[in-house]
């Protein structure tokens, strides 16, 4: 393992109805040597809202196109995939409880792979759920106000962070959206003053010829 003092910190948004999020945990070893990463659970259907986006499973068009390409890349990767029972679903209960668990990267993972590997929806099967994270089968779903609080206020800081969706990886303030971003990461680490080079700071701040 490396030496975590000389990683830079980063903060990486997850919510597990994301099948996105689960490919990009998937894939996050190649940046673990570079980054001390925390997984920050939020409620993304929360973050959609504020940022006044919709995610692809509400756009009609869009659900089949963007269901099916994640089958297709997960084949390519290499990586187990198989959808759960229904999607999009509530995922309030289950983000709650890895708040209240402060879960690690190890709980996390399991909790993506109940849904994407067995294919399920924890909704429907809370004990199993739960014993698949190692917890007790009678865990209850997290009712307290601070965990509440606490699953808002990453929420609503992903927001004030730069983040729309899931995945987001934040770096240095900089944001980076969506599992196609890994390389994208791996080039700034390897360039921290990208975003200060004339081409990127303009295209941060074309003027909108529609507004």
């Amino acid at each position: 393992m490396g030496d975590t003092k000389s990683k830079i910190s980063a903060t990486f948004y997850d919510d597990i109805v994301s099948p996105f999020t689960y490919l990009y945990v998937k894939q996050r070893q190649s940046l673990t040597s570079k980054l001390e990463i925390k997984p920050t659970p939020l409620l993304l259907g929360g973050l959609l809202r504020v940022t006044e986006n919709k995610g692809p499973g509400e756009v009609a068009a869009k659900r089949p196109h963007t269901y099916q390409f994640c089958i297709w890349q997960a084949e390519k990767l290499g990586i187990p995939f198989r959808f759960p029972e229904n999607h999009p679903f509530m995922t309030v209960a289950a983000q709650r409880l890895l708040v209240a668990k402060d879960a690690d990267w190890l709980m996390v993972e399991r909790a993506f792979d109940y849904i994407w590997v067995e294919g399920k929806d924890p909704n429907l099967s809370w004990s199993e759920f739960c014993t698949d994270l190692n917890l007790p089968t009678d865990t209850p779903k997290p009712e307290s106000p601070a965990v509440r609080v606490k699953l808002i206020a990453n929420t609503n800081q992903a927001k004030v962070d730069g983040a729309f969706g899931v995945p987001a990886l934040v770096v240095n303030q900089h944001c980076f959206w969506g599992v196609d971003t890994i390389d994208w990461v791996l080039d700034y680490l390897a360039r921290p003053s990208m975003f200060e080079e004339v081409s990127y700071a303009y295209a941060g701040h074309v003027p909108n010829g529609l507004s």
